[in-house]
């Protein structure tokens, strides 16, 4: 699994932004296997939004990227949402997708991606983040 999780750990890398999918204590990334499991037109339509912010640092259009509070943004390709966060090192955390079923953000999910935020700092604290093994 370490060597899937190596591996997969970029999801685009740009000039601008490196974006990752993040991964959990047990090695594993919901967003990743939610992502693999789309159709390759709306993997497409993500990869499109992640290459426009990796290249250029930015992403002006709040259809397709937007500020959710709590230092949570969110990709935008409908009809899916893929929650993330801004790190150092010029990086963006990818923490959880969903398919969007109404207006409103579900509370759940923004707690999922606060949730993934926390423990991403707290092992990158701890150096534990990124080792290998």
């Amino acid at each position: 699994m370490k060597k899937r999780q190596e591996r997969e750990r970029i999801a685009y890398q740009g000039p601008a932004f490196t974006i990752e999918w993040f991964w959990d204590t047990q090695g594993r990334s919901p967003p990743l296997e939610y992502f693999e499991r789309l159709p390759e037109d709306r993997q497409d339509d993500l990869l499109m939004l992640l290459k426009r912010l990796g290249d250029s640092g930015r992403i002006f259009d709040k259809t397709k990227f937007r500020n959710e509070g709590d230092q949570i943004f969110a990709f935008k390709p409908q009809p899916d949402r893929f929650l993330c966060f801004f790190t150092t090192g010029r990086r963006i955390i990818i923490t959880n997708a969903f398919v969007k079923k109404s207006d409103r953000l579900p509370s759940g999910e923004k707690d999922r991606a606060l949730r993934a935020k926390a423990d991403f700092e707290t092992r990158v604290r701890k150096g534990t983040y990124y080792e290998t093994k």
